[in-house]
């Protein structure tokens, strides 16, 4: 049976479509360059390891692993990433239906939650992103911190919506203002996919 790889996802929307808070080659660098560029670390260390596997030659199974763990969490985060944003007018503003009430639930209201999510997203040390989640074994909606695209991850948890604070997400548009950029970002946030994250796995 053919070995299958990882593959760029096709983006919902043209590279003009995040307009005025996501520029054009802001966008366009973020997805061709560095979502890209994951999906070819993984897939040549996948290559790699079928390669070594079949010809049984030794690998440096930690340093290899940590390498396949960073590019495999990149796609996957960025492939998120993606979704969970649509063009002003189509995103943004207060969630209701299913993800409103637990949010409310959970935080209290939702600008404590936007307040939470925020703080998460602006003290990742480093580069990283902010995640809402959900908690199977706690029924509850959880913030979690993601350091690179590997480090600090609750395993097991469903992942709802991400932010990505590397500088290549934003420093074409807002250079080192981190805190600017994710103001204008809750512009876009697609409140429907989240909403369709949640009602997957939710225990009703």
């Amino acid at each position: 049976m053919a070995k299958k790889y990882y593959e760029l996802p096709p983006l919902p929307y043209t590279y003009e479509a995040l307009e005025p808070y996501i520029s054009r080659e802001q966008l366009r660098i973020h997805y061709e360059i560095h979502h890209k560029g994951y999906v070819n670390g993984a897939n040549n260390i996948l290559k790699m390891l079928d390669d070594a596997r079949a010809e049984g030659k030794p690998v440096d199974v930690k340093a290899v692993l940590k390498a396949l763990s960073f590019n495999i969490g990149g796609h996957i985060l960025h492939s998120i990433f993606w979704a969970n944003m649509a063009p002003p007018g189509k995103g943004g503003g207060t969630p209701g239906g299913l993800i409103g009430d637990r949010i409310v639930e959970n935080f209290g209201s939702f600008e404590r939650f936007k307040q939470e999510f925020t703080e998460a997203a602006l003290s990742v040390e480093g580069s990283g992103w902010a995640a809402l989640t959900y908690c199977r074994g706690t029924d509850r909606l959880i913030i979690m911190q993601v350091e690179k695209h590997n480090m600090n991850v609750y395993p097991a948890f469903q992942i709802l919506m991400v932010v990505d604070v590397f500088e290549h997400a934003y420093y074409i548009d807002y250079k080192n203002d981190r805190k600017k950029y994710l103001e204008n970002w809750w512009n876009l946030v697609n409140w429907g996919e989240v909403e369709n994250r949640l009602s997957k796995v939710i225990q009703r």
